[in-house]
């Protein structure tokens, strides 16, 4: 095989028999891809000429993970693209096993994906989020038989991978969710040898009881047996997280059918998992057939929860706030293509702002993912993909039924999981003719049957569809305060109202959207429009904006000092509702959506509190001061380089911090020491009035709790010089490092006076060597984008060469700079 950017993993094999390396290789590298379909997969490995024209299409030479909507997803000007894309590849197949099988094991390709090795399909697969594999043993060794394999390819077989992220009203998630449904194969995808005996599935069911005192480990197998082994040996281990050996076993079976119990332990007083300590068991299963052994490995958790009925959550017998978020898999640059170095930054940003829970919102994510929810303490709402558009046929509930079976199944030992999520948004129509209540109610249904009889351990959850809120475990209904309705001092109020309709209430999504470095000195003044008591839920077109009642998503001014206000005042009240379960804000990172084309990044959702490249914005450390443990102190106003107003005019200085008290500094002198009071809104207190010279003033911040002392300093301008509407454009060069350039246009009026309340849309072009850094879908990394207090950034890769940067705005004259 050509050298393959791989990870080459070694199970010890060290019970009786003949002993290999267990391979399991990513396959990284070597790949070629086409957008587009072909007239057949013989176009894929057809010898040709190069440069002949009958070599089209041309091929792009592509790593994996790759997602083929990797640009346009976010790209201002196209709808994303929505079709077949191929892959190939030429492999080196050696299995070291006699009679053993070699498997492509698909992380996740969406979202129907057919594989083929030369010219033979070996395998298809519907839906883009569960794992699956494709076994090509037969069609390799057939292969090799062949002159082709010689001749042509060199002792090399060719595989070929045709995704398809087509619109289907028949397949899930629907079109009309609030996500991309992207196309690729944007999880990893690895070439495994096994035995002609191995391990499918490991069930390793940990459980305690409340006091802690005594844990029972029950483990199951299921065989992947082909060759139809009639009889196999083994053995069971079990360290704990210090890699002591605490149980051993061994076993000897003469039937491999279904799911068989292979081991039965008891721990006394297990090490319990939980978000402080998330302590993990390793189970080791090995067989042995025919004198060739297979070793899996699976991490467990013992730990107890209860969701107690009409009150909180309780984990180990103690009450827990579960502190939440969510998570889609999409990143600036990739899409839903991330790396697993990616998803442990993520998961680190939300570890570290102090997340003890998350949703995986709308469908079964990464295994990289649910394994850093054991390892940091996270607990887990994972969801099937039936999200929005009603209830089609068969098709459309055989697929529902597979997925759903296959979360389960494949992070079934997961320690984090606490909820299994059958749905999401299910009152919302649109998909058929038919929008029928009773036959959605009849399928939730069954779906949760489902779900309990392949988990009985774990609880079954919605959110928003009443209708069907009697059925799951869980019910999570539609709060928004102050965003799509009402305003969020409402916001205790109705979670009450909705908490006593349920018999297990928890509160999912809520927020609101913020434009990255859009700061505003009166960011509540679009409250005064809204109508309160109404209501706080989300209804249809609210996320629109155009038309309907006031409601801030449509008539706020999307800053980050308004969302931070709206965090602020929602987190101080969960500290004083002693009922509360937990909740989970929308969203932790800026997303990519087809449905918001007009947002100030379009195709952008910026309900995050980090932007789509994990940019952290202010937001982030409103809920890092309530919810880590870790000393901390943030100035609100990092990306807010100029304030405004009038002179000697007072305005408000907000620190967010854990800290038990701070003292702020303007121009070196101490505006005096304030204790923290998280009832105390806004910023617990932490607060000050500041009376600004015209120009620069540094603001620092010296913060203490017990022994520790944190602080934190900006500079921020001052303007008291009033403006009128923009009339110019100002292009200009900010950065240059590496090749990379950074240009800052401003928006000013006939004085030349920035208009730091302009929200014009600006949009950038380039010609020449350079190449924009665009379509990244952040607020410095698009093309087209709303300005930010009259202002707007981007960057561009100068690749050695000479470039002009252009900007034009609507109504205003465009301007050009040579670089």
């Amino acid at each position: 095989m050509k050298k393959l950017s791989s990870i080459l993993l070694l199970l010890a094999a060290t019970y009786s028999g003949t002993l290999y390396a267990q391979q399991q290789t990513r396959l990284n590298s070597n790949w070629e891809f086409v957008r587009q379909d072909l007239g057949g997969v013989w176009e894929a490995v057809r010898p040709v000429t190069p440069g002949n024209p009958e070599s089209l299409p041309l091929w792009d030479k592509v790593n994996l993970p790759h997602c083929f909507n990797a640009r346009d997803a976010v790209d201002p000007d196209v709808n994303y693209y929505q079709g077949p894309g191929w892959y190939r590849t030429q492999l080196d197949v050696s299995n070291p096993y006699a009679n053993g099988r070699t498997l492509l094991h698909f992380e996740g390709a969406g979202q129907k994906t057919d594989v083929y090795v030369y010219t033979t399909k070996v395998a298809s697969h519907l839906g883009g989020y569960d794992e699956w594999t494709a076994d090509i043993t037969k069609a390799v060794a057939d292969f090799k038989k062949t002159d082709v394999f010689k001749k042509q390819f060199k002792g090399k077989v060719p595989v070929e991978i045709r995704c398809d992220n087509s619109r289907d009203l028949e397949t899930i998630p629907s079109q009309l969710s609030d996500f991309n449904v992207y196309g690729g194969i944007y999880r990893y995808l690895n070439l495994v040898y096994v035995p002609a005996l191995s391990l499918d599935k490991v069930f390793a069911s940990a459980d305690v009881d409340k006091a802690g005192a005594l844990g029972k480990l029950n483990i199951k197998a299921r065989f992947y047996n082909p060759a139809n082994a009639t009889s196999a040996t083994g053995k069971i281990e079990v360290t704990d997280p210090q890699g002591k050996m605490v149980s051993t076993s061994t076993y000897n079976l003469n039937q491999l059918n279904g799911d068989v119990p292979v081991g039965n332990f008891q721990v006394k007083r297990p090490q319990l998992w939980s978000p402080a300590n998330p302590l993990l068991y390793t189970v080791t299963v090995t067989a042995v057939a025919n004198g060739q052994t297979y070793t899996q490995t699976a991490k467990v958790g013992f730990r107890n929860f209860e969701f107690v009925d009409k009150g909180p959550f309780m984990l180990n017998g103690k009450r827990l706030l579960l502190r939440g978020t969510h998570r889609h898999e999409d990143n600036a640059g990739v899409a839903e293509a991330m790396t697993e170095d990616m998803m442990k930054q993520e998961m680190q940003l939300m570890k570290d702002m102090g997340v003890n829970f998350i949703r995986l919102g709308h469908y079964q994510q990464s295994r990289v993912i649910l394994n850093l929810c054991d390892s940091l303490g996270i607990l887990v709402w994972e969801e099937e993909p039936w999200c929005r558009g009603g209830l089609g046929g068969d098709v459309y509930k055989n697929q529902a039924r597979t997925m759903l079976t296959n979360m389960i199944e494949q992070h079934y030992n997961h320690a984090s999981i606490i909820l299994w999520g059958l749905g999401n948004e299910n009152d919302w129509a649109g998909d058929f003719p038919e929008f029928d209540k009773e036959k959605i109610r009849a399928f939730m249904s069954e779906q949760n049957d489902r779900a309990h009889k392949l988990d009985p351990s774990r609880k079954t959850t919605i959110r928003r569809c009443d209708f069907c809120a009697d059925i799951t475990d869980v019910y999570s209904p539609s709060i928004w305060a102050g965003w799509y309705r009402g305003i969020y001092t409402e916001y205790k109020q109705t979670s009450d109202e909705e908490f006593k309709k349920v018999k297990h209430f928890f509160h999912a999504e809520w927020g609101g959207d913020s434009h990255a470095l859009r700061h505003s000195e009166n960011p509540d003044n679009a409250l005064s429009k809204v109508k309160t008591g109404g209501g706080t839920d989300e209804r249809l077109g609210d996320a629109s904006l155009i038309g309907g009642a006031a409601r801030v998503s449509k008539d706020g001014d999307w800053s980050e000092s308004y969302i931070c206000n709206l965090f602020d005042w929602h987190l101080k009240e969960q500290e004083t509702m002693p009922w509360l379960t937990g909740s989970a804000f929308w969203v932790f990172k800026d997303f990519s959506t087809p449905i918001r084309p007009d947002n100030p990044i379009p195709y952008m959702n910026q309900k995050g509190v980090v932007e789509r490249d994990m940019t952290k914005k202010e937001s982030y450390y409103v809920f890092q001061s309530y919810w880590a443990d870790k000393p901390m102190a943030h100035i609100y106003g990092h990306t807010w380089p100029v304030r405004w107003g009038e002179a000697g005019e007072q305005k408000m200085v907000k620190v967010y911090s854990n800290c038990d008290e701070a003292e702020l500094f303007v121009n070196g002198k101490s505006l005096g020491l304030k204790k923290r009071n998280s009832q105390d809104f806004p910023a617990a207190g932490l607060r000050w009035q500041v009376v600004f010279n015209k120009g620069a003033n540094n603001i620092k911040v010296v913060a203490h709790r017990e022994k520790t002392t944190i602080t934190d300093e900006i500079t921020q301008e001052y303007q008291t010089d009033k403006w009128d509407k923009p009339a110019h454009l100002t292009l200009t060069k900010i950065a240059d490092v590496d090749g990379k350039i950074t240009v800052q246009v401003k928006l000013t009026d006939s004085k030349g006076v920035q208009c730091l309340d302009a929200v014009n849309w600006v949009n950038f072009s380039l010609a020449g060597d350079g190449k924009l850094l665009d379509d990244l879908g952040t607020s410095s990394g698009s093309r087209k984008v709303q300005a930010y207090n009259g202002r707007a950034i981007i960057s561009l890769q100068t690749n050695g060469g000479k470039s002009v940067v252009g900007v034009s705005s609507p109504g205003l004259p465009s301007v050009f700079l040579n670089l």
